[in-house]
């Protein structure tokens, strides 16, 4: 019965342990931070203003001590085949801005688009300050069918 006393008391202190560590490196910031990031695009949200029926939702993720951006891109509804697809930026919601990074390495983008990237410091502090949007262009659209501003509360 001690035994299992015991073996039941280490393995609490075990769990006990790594929880105070995981809580130290989140205090001492040791661990990097992961952003969980979104956009909803539509045609309205082009600028300028756009109609149609297309839309696309991206997620996003980006973890800021290896710089890496990931994401998953999906549409539908668009006005043919996307030609393209890129992020954006720098730029607020009411502006443009040329390519920050091409969400496929060559070809037309088929839904859904994944991906990933290394960013330099500037990008990434353009896409946590929600200055990145996503944009997918069709040949009816070359400019953009569709565009979402990347952020935490792009719903």
């Amino acid at each position: 019965m001690s035994t299992i006393r015991f073996s039941a008391l280490a393995g609490s202190a075990i769990v006990a342990a790594f929880a105070l560590s995981a809580c130290e490196s989140v205090m001492t910031g040791s661990a990097p931070k992961s952003h969980e990031l979104s956009a909803a695009a539509t045609p309205a949200k082009e600028v300028p203003a756009k109609s149609g029926n297309g839309q696309s939702f991206a997620f996003v993720n980006y973890n800021e001590g290896t710089r890496a951006l990931t994401w998953k891109v999906y549409y539908t509804g668009l006005s043919g085949p996307a030609t393209a697809a890129h992020f954006h930026g720098p730029a607020d919601k009411n502006g443009n801005a040329g390519v920050a990074l091409n969400l496929v390495a060559s070809g037309a983008p088929a839904s859904p688009i994944t991906g990933s990237a290394t960013l330099t410091p500037a990008q990434a502090a353009d896409l946590l300050a929600g200055k990145w949007y996503v944009n997918i262009h069709t040949q009816a659209n070359p400019s953009g069918e569709v565009r979402g501003q990347v952020g935490m509360d792009a719903w």
